[in-house]
């Protein structure tokens, strides 16, 4: 049965249905994947960064979601810049529906004033997408006597088990004196199509996400930068909407090096969806991060709610001492 409920998600995925649209991937640690977030957080790092992430949603599905990232980014002061790469693979129904992307990331670091940073940030991607229709199981392929799908399908197979795609988005960050940032990012600009049928139309719609958040240091018990060994908190806030999708992620950070903690909610506007738990560690130039997302939909107790793990590592391959390196203190999570 629970091969047949994860089945069932992946049909309504690929469903013909001109009502349903591909949505992207998602992750809980946010910031510890900065490039998938907004392409403005190129660069925003003082050496080179390099970051891996893992995510496996209702494991007790078989496998239902499971979504890896690596990513690169590094920035280049001398000429207010920031460049890096993003590949991510976003595996559903056990391989049954699979999306690829490799994307390259520009942002540009504007310094306002002495307090105040912007920065833009541009990407380019390119997608592709497959299902592997042996892997697909439908309601007439199943034996009502015994409930194992042992018989043919009337469903029509589709003309492109595998479609590409070129796809662009954008974003901005804004940060005033270490105290508060606050970011908006645009994918999918060009909303490319990604049907696997000749004769339909199935576009990867818009996603815009919004995001920011405050730092308060307890330590000195004032709103603004933290320094190594400081005790902070920062509560934290995202909004994203894809097509008539909507989520809100509220949540905050506690922590002092080199561990960090964090507890997040995350609700669409229909009903709540989870609640999930950070651990990290940050030692030097090394983070490590876990969190699990406990299901409080009418799905707890049967996906296995969401386990994820963030590892990043900091190194320079290029660094100017002549200048003042700036950053944007965002959450390493």
């Amino acid at each position: 049965m629970r091969k047949c409920f994860l089945f069932f998600i992946v049909l309504i995925l690929i469903t013909k249905s001109p009502f349903l649209f591909g949505q992207d991937a998602s992750f809980s640690q946010f910031y510890a994947n900065p490039l998938h977030l907004n392409p403005a957080l190129a660069g925003n790092t003082e050496c080179g960064r390099l970051g891996l992430s893992y995510r496996n949603q209702w494991p007790s599905l078989n496998d239902a979601y499971l979504t890896y990232s690596v990513a690169y980014d590094q920035q280049l002061p001398s000429v207010n810049s920031g460049f890096g790469f993003l590949m991510l693979r976003d595996q559903q129904g056990g391989g049954a529906y699979n999306r690829t992307s490799l994307a390259a990331i520009y942002a540009y670091h504007l310094e306002l004033s002495s307090q105040s940073r912007l920065n833009f940030g541009m990407k380019a991607a390119f997608y592709q997408e497959n299902i592997s229709w042996e892997k697909l199981i439908f309601a007439d392929m199943i034996n009502p006597s015994t409930g194992q799908a042992d018989g043919f399908t009337n469903e029509t197979k589709p003309s492109k088990p595998t479609v590409y795609a070129a796809d662009f988005a954008a974003g901005l960050v804004y940060s005033y004196a270490g105290v508060f940032f606050a970011g908006l990012s645009a994918d999918h600009l060009t909303q490319p199509q990604l049907s696997f049928y000749q004769s339909e139309t199935e576009k990867l719609a818009l996603r815009l996400t919004l995001h920011g958040g405050f730092n308060f240091n307890m330590t000195t018990g004032r709103f603004g930068e933290v320094i190594q060994g400081d005790l902070f908190i920062q509560p934290n806030l995202l909004f994203l909407q894809q097509q008539s999708f909507q989520q809100i992620n509220a949540g905050i950070y506690l922590g002092k090096s080199p561990f960090v903690g964090g507890f997040w909610y995350r609700h669409t506007l229909e009903n709540a969806d989870a609640v999930a738990v950070l651990l990290g560690l940050q030692w030097e130039n090394f983070r490590f991060g876990y969190s699990y997302d406990y299901t409080v939909s009418k799905l707890s107790g049967k996906s296995g709610g969401a386990h994820e793990v963030s590892v990043g590592w900091d190194f320079c391959i290029y660094k100017d001492t002549k200048r003042r390196i700036r950053t944007i203190k965002s959450p390493v999570f």
